[in-house]
């Protein structure tokens, strides 16, 4: 059993913080809340290392907003709709798509400067989109601008205080609300931060994998820290892996855009074949789970550890316009983007699960928001559009703030919250090492492609890692690895509880989608375990 709290405390004997709202992580959910919620609201914006670094800051394909003239909301809805495989909700997805616009609007507001052609909005398509709908910035750095933008508008807002390079360690709660939460400061010290609402945007969870587009900070915090809390967790099964990362030795699994295949770029084996054409109507441009498995079938056939991505039919002019930061990252390993087919395969980027919320980002325990990748709004279903992220975090961080400004004041008494579990020391391996077995484990068993014997494989290596709840943890490793330990074992739970394949859930052994038994979620909560939920998607 996986306690309430990674630490022993007593409230009364903590240093104590007092704001009106908490907003936990710095990607775009985070500075957009702070920025919003500022107006009217004395805010605390945590990040656990700099304001610049998350998952957005590496976000380059762009950000899906009907703009256009020949698109509309009702395409953008059917689009997202296909992709989540009959588990996205409607009503969310009709608010992406309907409040989206205005969302893009306001990032523009606030000084996100989007390409544009002559004067227009550029618009790119990306796969598995019927419009070109994609806004980028600076070719394929949109992700860099949006937070450069965001963080330059926080750094001047007087109402906004950030806390860099500090650590949540915990969400303390009294008869179902939040409080507030356990922080470790740089210097060792743990304060206890009391908020009016707590909005966790802490990102993704794609380090659970050894290989991952994501940065080192994306540890599955949020997830974890609510599960601990009691917090309804939802489809966590769904781990999206992007098809093309850099794929070569000495280099990062940087990632290569889907962008650059929605300009045309195609996918080769290493024998030169283009091979889409065999798994997918839509080729290149097939949802990402179906083209990721494509691309592992191709290696394994041709006993290759990548595939290609080829675009060097375009000129060389339009390849670096267009991904000059593909193209440097690429070059810098002697790989020219417009001469050179890239090597490229799958790897960990999308954590389609998380906190369950509602229309409004509220999660089953009051007070308690959660906003973008952290969050499971109903938005993704099975399986993300692409590019829906960013837009959602915007549209759904305007919803939470608004929701907030509602809230009844609470008491400022501190109640006397505490708890023992009666840790011990523990002689644990380096973290390191134990972070590696980790996601060495979720690789193999837990993947691109499942079958049960591999999940209770996975099951069973997690399991024996069990013992360090009840361990003295002090440092931010061993807090993260407890994170990514409880994200791991829900992952797999989900997954092996799911006996169809679904989106990004492949199973090897119920290798066929199944709604007539498995067209609804399942839900996670610590002291309830798993149950079931129909879903809304019609």
């Amino acid at each position: 059993m996986i306690p309430q709290y990674l630490i022993d405390f007593d409230l009364q004997e903590l240093p104590v913080v007092e704001t009106d709202v908490i907003v936990i992580g710095s990607g775009i959910a985070g500075l957009y809340t702070s920025i919003l919620a500022s107006a009217t609201h004395r805010v605390l914006l945590i990040t656990k290392k700099s304001l610049l670094e998350s998952n957005t800051r590496y976000a380059q394909g762009g950000i899906a907003a009907v703009t256009a003239e020949d698109d509309s909301p009702a395409y953008h809805r059917q689009d997202t709709l296909l992709a989540g495989a009959g588990l996205c909700s409607s009503a969310a997805v009709d608010v992406l798509v309907n409040e989206g616009p205005a969302g893009v609007q306001e990032l523009i507001r606030l000084g996100t400067i989007f390409d544009e052609v002559n004067g227009q909005l550029a618009l790119t398509k990306e796969g598995a989109h019927s419009h070109r709908r994609i806004l980028h910035a600076n070719g394929d750095a949109t992700g860099y601008e949006i937070v450069r933008a965001l963080s330059i508008q926080v750094e001047m807002l007087h109402n906004v205080e950030v806390w860099d390079d500090h650590f949540v360690i915990d969400l303390v709660t009294e008869q179902g609300e939040c409080l507030g939460v356990l922080v470790q400061m740089p210097d060792g010290k743990r304060v206890f931060v009391r908020g009016q609402a707590t909005i966790l945007c802490s990102g993704g969870s794609g380090q659970l994998y050894r290989y991952t587009t994501n940065p080192e900070v994306a540890t599955a915090d949020g997830v974890a820290m609510a599960y601990r809390a009691g917090a309804q967790i939802r489809d966590m099964e769904f781990i999206q892996f992007h098809p093309t990362a850099l794929s070569y030795p000495g280099a990062p699994r940087f990632l290569i855009s889907e962008a650059v295949r929605g300009e045309g770029a195609v996918l080769r084996n290493i024998k030169g074949e283009r091979f889409m054409h065999r798994y997918h109507e839509l080729l290149e441009l097939a949802p990402r789970d179906v083209v990721a498995r494509a691309i592992v079938s191709e290696m394994e056939e041709t006993r290759s550890t990548f595939v290609y991505l080829d675009i060097t039919h375009e000129s060389p002019e339009m390849v670096k316009h267009r991904f000059p930061t593909i193209y440097e990252t690429c070059m810098q390993y002697g790989l020219d983007l417009s001469s050179d087919w890239i090597p490229v395969s799958p790897a960990a980027h999308y954590m389609m699960g998380g906190i369950k919320t509602n229309l409004h980002g509220e999660s089953s325990i009051k007070r308690l928001f959660a906003c973008g990748e952290v969050s499971s709004t109903g938005v993704h279903g099975a399986n993300r559009l692409a590019s829906n992220s960013l837009s959602e975090a915007v549209v759904y961080g305007s919803r939470i703030v608004n929701q907030i400004r509602s809230l009844p004041k609470r008491s400022s008494d501190i109640p006397a919250v505490s708890f023992r579990l009666g840790r011990t020391e523990g002689p644990f391996q380096a973290m390191v090492e134990k972070r590696l077995k980790l996601q060495k484990v979720m690789v193999r068993y837990a993947g691109l492609r499942r079958s049960r014997d591999t999940l209770l494989r996975a099951q069973e290596e997690l399991g024996r890692q069990l013992p360090l709840f009840q361990a003295l943890l002090s440092k931010r490793e061993e807090y993260e690895f407890a994170n990514l330990l409880t994200a791991s074992l829900l992952v797999v739970q989900g997954a092996l509880h799911r006996e169809e394949s679904r989106g990004a859930h492949f199973r090897e052994d119920y290798p066929e989608r199944n709604d007539s038994a498995w067209q609804k979620h399942i839900i996670h909560t610590r002291d309830q375990g798993m149950t079931e939920e129909i879903s809304d998607d019609v």
